[in-house]
């Protein structure tokens, strides 16, 4: 699959490039959605939710930014992966090429759209005066390490809607509850110390990769590299995982559409 990757991998630039520019190409705003989709999503979540959560965290705006662009970029790698076959049934149909350069250009060019997304991150730590620091070399572990976690799940769900394509509207469902899941718009502090919420919220790999990005633009500290490496491990494995099974399903592709 490697050899077949690299072999490819004018294939996968192109794709690239073309989910980079056809994303937003039919619309007047164009390239500033990636910027107003998650601003608005802001918008509402700091209008409503610290009347619900007592004691809402200081600089409660950087704090959703910096929360929900980071799950915008995973959410869309995973919505992107599964829904990759689909919707390129046609050429799956007419040409061969290695079907996993698909789902692995959702997840570049997810990796590209959000480094252009951070500069919104950015400007509301400058604009709210905690500013940034050199801690920002670690984003890139942090990006790489949650865009491999995504693409496994996101690889494995594609070859599935592939032969079960309501698996899509699932996917769309569970990422909306597994939002709930890791701290995006609150606080873990918020559940009492030895809660079973709050154990299972630590044991969502979604929660330490949210903590790492909080960790280098608004606290300007090292992120726990420890559980970092962790989650890197896992999704490493998960996405091992996922290619051997879409390559034992991609056989059928074709037939399915």
């Amino acid at each position: 699959m490697l050899k077949e990757i690299y072999k490819y991998r004018e294939l996968l630039k192109t794709n690239v490039k073309k989910d980079i520019r056809g994303r937003y190409k039919a619309s007047v705003l164009g390239v500033l959605w990636s910027f107003i989709n998650p601003l608005l999503q802001v918008l509402v979540y700091a209008i409503v939710f610290p009347y619900l959560m007592k004691g809402a965290a200081d600089h409660y705006v950087v704090y959703l930014v910096t929360g929900i662009i980071p799950w915008t970029f995973f959410q869309t790698v995973v919505n992107q992966s599964t829904t990759c076959i689909k919707s390129n049934s046609g050429i799956i149909k007419k040409v061969y090429f290695p079907r996993i350069i698909l789902p692995l250009s959702a997840f570049f060019s997810g990796l590209i759209n959000f480094f252009i997304s951070c500069i919104i991150i950015v400007i509301f730590c400058l604009g709210f005066g905690i500013g940034i620091s050199w801690h920002l070399i670690f984003l890139p572990v942090i990006a790489v390490t949650e865009g491999l976690f995504g693409l496994g799940l996101g690889t494995i769900f594609g070859a599935i809607d592939a032969y079960i394509q309501d698996t899509e509207y699932i996917v769309n469902f569970l990422l909306m509850m597994a939002m709930y899941g890791a701290p995006v718009i609150y606080e873990t502090s918020i559940f009492p110390a030895g809660s079973r919420i709050g154990a299972l919220i630590q044991m969502n790999p979604m929660t330490h990769i949210m903590d790492a990005y909080r960790d280098i633009f608004m606290d300007h500290a090292i992120p726990d590299m420890p559980r970092i490496g962790i989650v890197f491990a896992v999704s490493l494995v998960l996405c091992i995982a996922a290619a051997a099974i879409f390559q034992r399903m991609q056989k059928g592709f074709a037939e399915q559409f």
